[in-house]
């Protein structure tokens, strides 16, 4: 094995941490992976060339090229831009082995579907702390008058002689609305001559970006009290489109310095682009999120207080910070607990946690975090990207090294994130193969 700085994560194979000091400074928080990875999606439907700009340079994104290309449109991506010109012929398949490397699979396949009138996908990979359904997603397509069938480990769909049409679809689940079922529903409804109708939406902002994306392409797009109206054109205009800042970063940073005991400022994201949940639960535990010229500001936090709150739909408490909170409670004063409102259980990375100390116990739908605690260096591992995350959080506070493994999971959703954390003040190198 050989060391590296941290500029060579991408190649890394595990990191290593020195904790136990505070950090603090400025950088930049990437573009947000989960509005581009949808947006990847949604360029398919374009007539005309897309460029999508201050996308983040993950693996996510290098899966989302491949599997474009093999669609039949060029892409060129690098230096956080994504460009894509429209295929003369679509290939109606989403790469079976690639796809299911990507939570979006399902989405691209409605993309695919809305452009070539029918599909081939495989089921959805990325993180599996817990069964993930695409239901919603097939009920849409159906609704559209497409002919669905699973076979084995992957899914056809299928316009048939009567073709799409405009449809109605409700995309809620026993746990909310599905961001992405509602995401493969406007892709559906925006190629389809008419209107239609998406009851119970998401409106997280990776269905708003989408949406906004899609109106600048001349589809009109409604929202109301019975759901998102969209009228469709058989024709999408191109052009460019940046993405916002990712406000799951921005919060693993403000987490990452608050537990550290030091302070942040975060150009790129600005306080109102956090979730009203998030900022309240931030907000209880002592920490306070100031506006600057340039984007967002924490004042140290001299003591860490218990939150009681649970995750659900935006506006509320992301259910992708949920780990890296379960981290920074550990050092709060009192016992806080977590509920899990999003997914039937997330909690794979509490018994990570409690391999650096952690006083931490669950139950389905709920986390229990005793504190503070006096965290300790150790070696542990994670199978999804905001579990490790949470596993950097917990380095960085204990002072003795610790050694942390799955770090292609966190090279799937952060970009910068060890770098940055450097730039901080973290002592972190990376291990790789010799």
């Amino acid at each position: 094995m050989t060391t590296s700085p941290i500029t060579a994560q991408h190649t890394a194979s595990a990191i290593r941490i020195s904790g136990g000091r505070p950090l603090t400074g400025r950088v930049t928080v990437q573009g947000s992976k989960n509005i581009a990875l949808h947006l990847y999606a949604a360029t398919l439907l374009a007539d005309e060339p897309v460029t999508l700009h201050r996308t983040p340079n993950i693996i996510d994104t290098q899966v989302c090229a491949r599997i474009l290309r093999r669609i039949g449109t060029n892409v060129e991506e690098g230096d956080e831009r994504f460009a894509v010109t429209p295929a003369d012929v679509v290939e109606p398949v989403v790469d079976l082995k690639l796809g299911r490397r990507v939570r979006t699979t399902a989405v691209l396949g409605a993309a695919v579907l809305a452009r070539a009138d029918r599909t081939t996908f495989p089921f959805p990979g990325g993180d599996a702390f817990c069964p993930r359904y695409i239901d919603r997603h097939l009920a849409a397509m159906s609704a559209a008058g497409a002919e669905v069938s699973i076979e084995g480990d992957h899914i056809r769909a299928l316009f048939g002689t009567g073709g799409p049409r405009p449809f109605r679809t409700d995309v809620d689940t026993r746990y909310g609305p599905s961001l992405g079922a509602t995401v493969s529903a406007l892709l559906l409804a925006a190629r389809i001559s008419g209107t239609s109708l998406i009851t119970h939406p998401s409106i997280e902002p990776e269905v708003l970006d989408t949406a906004q994306f899609l109106a600048s392409g001349g589809v009109d797009i409604t929202l109301d009290h019975e759901g998102l109206h969209v009228t469709g054109t058989d024709r999408i205009g191109g052009g460019a489109f940046t993405v916002a800042g990712d406000r799951i970063e921005a919060a693993t940073m403000v987490m990452a310095t608050a537990a550290t005991g030091g302070n942040v400022h975060l150009d790129g994201v600005t306080p109102a682009e956090f979730p009203d949940g998030l900022v309240s639960v931030m907000a209880d535990a002592g920490i306070a999120l100031h506006a600057t010229p340039n984007g967002t500001y924490t004042m140290p936090c001299h003591e860490l207080t218990a939150v009681h709150a649970a995750t659900g739909p935006h506006p509320g408490l992301p259910t992708d910070i949920q780990p890296q909170l379960t981290a920074l409670l550990t050092q709060a004063r009192g016992v806080s607990r977590i509920g899990e409102r999003v997914y039937p259980r997330r909690d794979t990375h509490v018994a990570e946690l409690r391999r650096f100390g952690a006083i931490l116990s669950s139950t389905e739908h709920s986390i229990s975090v005793h504190g503070p605690a006096r965290l300790h260096g150790a070696e542990a591992q994670a199978e999804d990207i905001r579990a490790v995350t949470a596993l950097v959080i917990a380095a960085l506070i204990a002072p003795e090294p610790s050694t942390i493994r799955g770090m292609y999971h966190l090279r799937r959703g952060y970009g910068r994130l060890l770098t940055n954390l450097a730039t901080l003040g973290a002592d972190i190198s990376t291990d790789q193969e010799a």
